[in-house]
């Protein structure tokens, strides 16, 4: 128990008014039992009858209660404890404080207990089998985990069997040097931020695109540009004149949009990185699903100058929850991302670590992607389905090959009228959710990101059942001539 006395008067006084400002601070809360006499007179090194002396005192101004055969409790009817008074008005203390305060609210992660039937991107696919599996794994990591931990870089082993894995799944030939293990996704890319980027060098992303990529960019203070996607992903002819650091995209499955980067917009993107000298980071988020029979392999696989920055994780293959991640970092890069690693937080959980590698080596972790990946399809199957049954012309589909989401397009409606379809369907349990907050300009047409990774079968059917009776509530009003559209976005 921490307690300082003063130094003034007696001892058992001085003991006293500690115990009575931990108490009234709230550090001792009501009902917490305290040491007892014999206890806390070895700690602070007092005479047992002092500490007894200031107990019944506590006890004779009601701040405490003694139990016979219990031991000495702190009252249970006390005030609220003091607390600090806190400041108002503090302004911004650094530029990068500052500019956390100007970024705008998060639409992603918004989980509504509520809703019965959420489509909400981001959450997994709960595979019952994978909880037993993970749970022997990090038993044998326990056994196996070296007490002192690992390296900045990572688990060698981990290293070697992600090294492995990429190069018949993602086609990328690398050796486990070239792998940096990270928790996830999203400290990659503000590792790489702090590395590539000074305030003010240009981040182009794609448009639409994740809304923390963003985020984490301009918090950084870089001067963030957008590209617009179309069926065929990202144009590097369209690329901004001035000088630009980095590209961000999601060639395997754009976010949010779906499309594939084609191969010879992917051969262009790489020139001109060579010509120009910028870097590309690849986040390949959800690459392992593709349901198409022909899967392009990663960007990173055409990169013969080594301007591709890889970007993998095991969030959504394994486990939100498994905060591991991994880049296939460019040689000139590696020295100050390990540094950068070891000065976030030292190094990932070995244990964590370990139980992947764990996985990987017995081949759970394929087998898991297997079983997966014919799950996910059934129930893309079962949305697709279900949404051309109940909702027929209503919605606009934009289907694509893999993942774990799609998008759908309301031509027909304005955006008054496609609220009320949001809120009619909140209503009945049923969360739908905008598109809108990816994009830097809102587009004309009303859309839907639509996850199917969390529900069943039978509960998407449920879902577009639902769906389509609120659609038939909020069409009738719908007299909006349709936008516009092209290549499957709205404009």
């Amino acid at each position: 128990m921490v307690l300082e006395l003063d130094g003034k008067g007696e001892l058992y006084g001085q003991l006293l008014r500690s115990l009575k400002r931990a108490i009234l601070d709230g550090r001792l809360p009501p009902g917490t039992r305290l040491p007892s006499t014999r206890d806390l007179a070895g700690e602070l090194g007092l005479a047992r009858n002092t500490v007894l002396a200031a107990y019944e005192l506590l006890c004779a101004e009601q701040l405490a209660v003694s139990r016979v055969g219990a031991g000495t409790f702190v009252a249970d009817t006390l005030p609220s404890p003091r607390r600090m008074r806190a400041a108002t008005g503090v302004e911004a203390q650094t530029r990068y404080a500052a500019r956390l305060r100007a970024l705008p609210p998060l639409s992603l992660g918004r989980r509504n207990e509520k809703l019965r039937l959420d489509l909400q991107y981001g959450e997994p696919l709960v595979d019952m089998a994978l909880f037993t599996v993970w749970r022997r794994a990090l038993s044998h990591a326990a056994q196996h985990t070296e007490a002192r931990g690992v390296g900045s870089q990572g688990l060698p082993a981990l290293r070697r069997e992600i090294a492995a894995h990429l190069g018949p799944r993602r086609g990328i030939s690398c050796d486990p040097d070239d792998v940096i293990v990270l928790n996830g996704t999203q400290q990659a890319m503000t590792l790489l931020a702090r590395v590539l980027l000074n305030e003010q060098d240009t981040v182009v992303l794609e448009d639409p695109h994740y809304q923390l990529a963003k985020q984490c960019f301009q918090a950084h203070g870089a001067q963030v540009l957008h590209v617009p996607v179309d069926a065929e992903g990202l144009d590097a002819a369209r690329l901004p004149p001035e000088r630009v650091k980095l590209v961000v995209v999601t060639p395997s499955h754009q976010f949010p949009s779906g499309h594939v980067l084609t191969v010879p917009r992917r051969l262009a993107l790489l020139r001109a990185a060579s010509e120009r000298r910028f870097w590309v980071l690849e986040d390949d988020y959800d690459g392992e699903f593709s349901f198409d029979s022909l899967k392009l392999p990663a960007l990173r696989s055409l990169d013969r100058e080594d301007r591709v920055i890889y970007v993998g994780t095991f969030s959504k293959t394994l486990l939100p929850s498994i905060r591991l991640g991994f880049v296939v970092c460019p040689q000139g890069l590696r020295e100050e991302m390990v540094r950068a690693k070891m000065l976030a937080d030292l190094a990932c959980s070995a244990i964590e670590q370990t139980a992947v590698a764990h996985l990987m080596a017995t081949g759970a972790y394929d087998r898991h992607l297997r079983r997966s990946s014919v799950e996910l399809k059934r129930r893309r199957r079962a949305l697709l389905q279900g949404l051309k049954v109940h909702c027929g012309d209503a919605l606009q589909v934009q289907d694509s090959g893999g993942g774990m989401h799609l998008v759908a397009w309301l031509p027909g409606f304005s955006q008054a009228q496609f609220s009320r379809l949001v809120d009619l369907a909140t209503e009945r349990g049923l969360g739908l959710h905008t598109i809108a907050p990816h994009f830097a300009r809102a587009p004309r047409v009303p859309g839907l990101l639509m996850g199917f990774a969390a529900l069943s079968v039978t509960q998407i059917n449920a879902a577009t059942r639902l769906l389509g009776r609120c659609l038939a509530e909020v069409a009738p009003l719908a007299g909006a001539r349709p936008a516009r559209a092209t290549g499957g976005l709205a404009v």
